[in-house]
C-alpha cells in the first residue's frame, strides 16, 4: 500500500498512547509502526513505571527510536515500585483516569512548541480505551482522537451490556455465595451475537457484590461515554471473525474499522529488513534465547504451547496441577513461566516434574509468541484466553486449550468454544488428571484434529483480511488513516 500522507507539507505527527499493561502495549506498538511507515511522525508514550521496565528487559536500544518514532514517558500516579511485574489493575485504572491528564497535557505543549521541539505538530492521538482521559485533550487542540479496543468486539459488547445486567437486578451479586453456588450459570438471552451466554462467562468485573467497585463503574464509564465520544473506535479483530458483534455495535458507537489482525498486516506492509522499525520492542520480560531452536527439533504438530499471559497469576498448587498434567499427557511442551506467575512467591516446580519431562520439555521465562506460534512443531496452545493471546494463535492455525483468568478472557474462550470452533475450555478448578485428558484430547483427540482443520481454515481468513488488496483490515486501515487520523492536516499550522 503506498504512502497515504500527503508529501508538501510537515508530516501528520500521532501521538500514541497505550494502557500500561503488556497486552495494550503491543497492538498499539504495531498499530503505531504502522502508521510510522505510512508518514506519520510518532511519538509513544509509556508510563515511566514501564519505560523503567523497558530499559531493563531489553536495554536502551529498543527505546533509542529513529528520527520519526519518538518515545516519551508520562507518570501514573502510582507510588514508585522496583518490582518487575503488572501493576494492580483496578489501581491502574483508577489512578491513570485521576492524574495523567495534566501531565499529558503538558507533554502534548512540549511537543508543540516549536522553539523547544523539533518535531511537527501533533495532528492526531490514538489511545487505549483505558486511556481515554486523552479526549479532553484532543478536544481542547481540535484533533482527532481515535480509540484502540486492544481486545476483541465480543468483550466490548458483553462490556457494553453491563448497563443491562444492573437494570435487570442481576449485578451487583446479592451476596458473596454467588460466586459458587450455580447463580453465574444464569443464562443471558438478549445480547447480540451471544445467545445462551451464561453470566460466568462474562467479563469477570460482574463477580463483586459492591455497586462502587472500581472495576465495574471504570468499565460503564469507558463504554458508556467515553468510547461514544471518540473519533472513532479500532479493534484488533477480523470483520468476518465477528461481524455479528460489529453490525450491532456499529449503530450506537462512532465508526469501527477492523484492522486485525495487525501482526499479519505489520509482516505484509513493513519489510523484513526495515531494521528501523524492527530494532523497536515492547516485551517488559527478557525473552529466553532457543525456543525456535529448541521447536526446531521437534516433529510437526508434536508441542503444546503453555503460556498464562503477562498478567494472569495462580496458586502454587495450580502450578503443579499443571506441571503434572503436562508430564503425565506425555506430550511435548514449551511452557512460558513468569517470574511473578504464583501468587506472593516464586514460580519453582518439583524437581521430580523436572526430571521426569526433561526430555521432552521447554521451561521458559518469556519468548518471541507470534513466531512460535507459526512454528510448525506447535500443534495446540494452552492459554489464558487473553485477546492477543486468542487472536495470534488463531493467525497461527493453532488450536487452543483455554483457562480463563478475568477480565474478558471468560467471553473469548466462549467464541473459541462456542461460535469459532477452534477451543476447549479447563474449567479453573481442574485436577492434574482432567487437564491430562485436555491436553492429549487437544493434541491426539478427534475433537483436536477437528479443530486443527478450522483453525487452519480461519487462518486464510486471517491472511486474507491483512494482506489481500480487497482485504477488509487492509481496506480499513487506509480508510481509517484518510477518513479520522488525516482529517484535521487542514487546519494545523506547518
Amino acid at each position: 500500500m503506498d504512502s497515504l500522507v500527503p508529501t508538501e507539507k510537515s508530516p501528520p505527527h500521532a501521538v500514541c498512547v497505550p494502557f500500561p499493561a503488556q497486552g495494550h502495549i503491543n497492538p498499539m506498538l504495531k498499530l503505531a509502526k504502522l502508521l510510522n511507515y505510512k508518514g506519520f511522525h510518532i511519538t509513544f508514550v509509556n508510563t515511566e513505571y514501564n519505560h523503567n521496565r523497558l530499559l531493563k528487559s531489553s536495554g536502551p536500544d529498543p527505546l533509542n527510536g529513529t528520527p520519526t518514532f519518538r518515545f516519551e514517558t508520562i507518570p501514573d500516579g502510582i507510588p514508585p515500585s522496583d518490582a518487575n511485574a503488572t501493576q494492580d489493575i483496578p489501581s491502574l485504572c483508577d489512578s491513570t483516569k485521576k492524574t495523567c491528564l495534566a501531565p499529558f497535557r503538558q507533554l502534548l505543549s512540549k511537543l508543540n512548541n516549536t522553539s523547544f521541539s523539533n518535531v511537527p505538530p501533533v495532528t492526531c492521538i490514538v489511545s487505549d480505551c483505558g486511556m481515554s482521559f486523552t479526549l479532553k485533550a484532543a478536544q481542547e487542540l481540535n484533533i482527532p482522537n481515535a480509540l484502540l479496543w486492544s481486545a476483541g468486539a465480543c468483550g466490548f459488547m458483553a462490556f457494553v451490556h453491563y448497563r443491562s445486567l444492573i437494570e435487570k437486578g442481576l449485578v451487583p451479586l446479592k451476596d458473596p455465595s454467588d460466586l459458587t453456588n450455580g447463580y453465574l450459570n444464569t443464562v443471558i438471552d438478549w445480547i447480540p451475537g451471544m445467545e445462551s451466554i451464561k453470566l460466568k462467562d462474562l467479563p469477570t468485573f460482574i463477580r463483586t457484590t459492591d455497586p462502587d467497585d472500581i472495576m465495574l463503574n471504570f468499565i460503564l464509564e469507558e463504554v458508556e461515554s467515553n468510547a461514544r465520544n471518540a473519533s472513532t473506535l479500532i479493534f484488533n479483530t477480523i470483520y468476518d471473525l465477528e461481524y455479528e458483534v460489529l453490525e450491532a455495535l456499529s449503530s450506537t458507537f462512532p465508526p469501527i474499522y477492523t484492522v486485525g489482525p495487525l501482526q499479519l498486516l505489520q509482516n505484509h506492509e513493513i519489510p523484513a529488513d526495515d531494521n528501523s522499525l524492527s530494532a523497536i520492542k515492547s516485551n517488559m520480560w527478557k525473552e529466553q534465547p532457543g525456543c525456535l531452536e529448541w521447536l526446531d527439533t521437534k516433529e510437526s504438530n508434536s508441542v503444546i504451547y503453555v503460556n498464562f499471559g503477562s498478567i494472569t497469576v495462580m496458586t502454587e498448587q495450580q502450578l503443579v496441577e499443571f506441571a503434572w498434567g503436562l508430564s503425565n499427557s506425555k506430550v511435548n511442551f514449551l511452557w512460558v513461566i513468569r517470574p511473578d506467575l504464583v501468587i506472593g512467591e516464586s514460580a519453582i516446580l518439583p524437581p521430580e516434574f523436572v526430571a521426569e519431562t526433561m526430555e521432552r520439555s521447554l521451561l521458559a521465562s518469556w519468548c518471541p509468541q507470534e513466531q512460535v506460534l507459526n512454528h510448525p512443531a506447535i500443534g495446540g496452545f494452552l492459554t489464558h484466553s487473553g485477546w492477543n493471546s486468542t487472536i495470534e494463535s488463531l493467525s497461527g492455525g493453532v488450536p487452543m486449550l483455554c483457562w480463563p483468568f478475568f477480565a474478558e478472557q471468560q467471553t473469548n474462550c466462549w467464541f473459541c468454544r462456542n461460535k469459532w470452533g477452534i477451543g476447549l475450555e479447563i474449567d479453573s478448578t481442574s485436577n492434574r488428571d482432567e487437564i491430562e485428558i485436555s491436553v492429549r484430547e487437544l493434541m491426539e483427540g478427534e475433537t483436536g484434529k477437528q479443530m486443527k482443520k478450522t483453525a487452519m481454515e480461519w487462518k486464510l481468513l486471517a491472511e486474507k483480511a491483512s494482506t489481500d488488496p480487497n482485504g477488509s483490515s487492509y481496506l480499513n486501515l487506509e480508510k481509517m488513516i484518510k477518513e479520522v487520523l488525516l482529517t484535521s492536516l487542514g487546519s494545523i499550522s506547518t
